[in-house]
C-alpha cells in the first residue's frame, strides 16, 4: 500500500497547482466584480477610464492563469476531478471575467452615463455573484464545508433569477422613457451584457455542484 501512494505522490500535481490557479482566477473575479461596481458609481469618464484599466489588467491576468490552467491539465495525468469539469470551471470562470470587462469597457466606449437604476442594479449583482462564486471555488479544495458550497450556490441562482427580472424591468423602462433611439441600442448592449455575466456565474455554480454532487 505505501508503494502504491509513493507511486500515485508521482502523478499528483504538486501544491495541488489546479486549486490555487482556480483560487487566484476566483479571486481576480471577485476583485472584478467590485471594481465593476466602482466604474458605475463613478460620475466622471476619466476617472472610469481608469477604474476600466484596472479591469482589463485584472482581465489579462486571468487569461493567463486560464492558459497555466490547460496546460497543467494537458501535463497532469492525474487530477483532482474530471479533466472536463476542470475545462468548463476554467472556461465558465474567464467568461466571467471576459464580459465584466467588457461591461466597464463599453460605458465608456459608447459614453453613456452609468448613473442608471438598470446598470445600478446589475453592478450590485454582479459584485454579489462574483463574490458567491470565489467562497464556492475556494472551498473546493477540500470539500468539507459543504454548507458554504451549497449556499453559495443557491445565492449564484438567486442572483440570476434577479439579474432577469433587472433586465426585462430596465428594457421596459428604457423603451418607456429614452427619447434617443442611440441611447436605446447602447443601453441596451450594456444591459444585455451585464446579464450575461451573471448566467456565466450561473455556469460556474452549474459545473461546482457536478463536481460535488460527484466527489463530496
Amino acid at each position: 500500500m505505501a508503494g502504491l501512494n509513493s507511486f500515485l505522490k508521482i502523478f499528483m500535481p504538486k501544491n495541488r497547482v489546479f486549486y490555487e490557479l482556480f483560487e487566484k482566477v476566483a479571486n481576480n473575479v471577485e476583485i472584478m466584480g467590485s471594481v465593476l461596481k466602482d466604474v458605475v458609481a463613478e460620475p466622471d469618464f476619466d476617472k472610469r477610464a481608469a477604474l476600466i484599466t484596472k479591469l482589463e489588467d485584472l482581465e489579462h491576468a486571468n487569461d493567463e492563469l486560464t492558459h497555466n490552467l490547460f496546460t497543467e491539465l494537458g501535463r497532469n495525468f492525474i487530477t483532482p476531478f474530471d479533466r472536463e469539469d476542470i475545462h468548463y470551471l476554467a472556461t465558465s470562470l474567464d467568461d466571467i471575467a471576459d464580459y465584466i470587462y467588457a461591461a466597464g469597457k463599453k460605458i465608456n466606449f459608447y459614453r453613456v452615463n452609468p448613473n442608471d437604476t438598470g446598470m445600478q442594479k446589475f453592478a450590485e449583482l454582479i459584485e454579489q455573484g462574483a463574490a458567491q462564486v470565489k467562497i464556492a471555488v475556494v472551498e473546493l479544495r477540500d470539500m468539507k464545508n459543504m454548507r458554504n458550497i451549497t449556499e453559495a450556490l443557491v445565492k449564484i441562482n438567486s442572483i440570476e433569477n434577479q439579474a432577469d427580472d433587472v433586465f426585462d424591468f430596465s428594457i421596459e423602462k428604457l423603451f418607456a422613457t429614452e427619447p434617443d433611439a442611440k441611447e436605446v441600442i447602447k443601453k441596451r448592449e450594456i444591459y444585455q451584457v451585464m446579464e450575461i455575466v451573471t448566467d456565466k456565474c450561473e455556469d460556474a455554480s452549474n459545473v461546482i455542484e457536478s463536481i460535488i454532487i460527484k466527489y463530496a
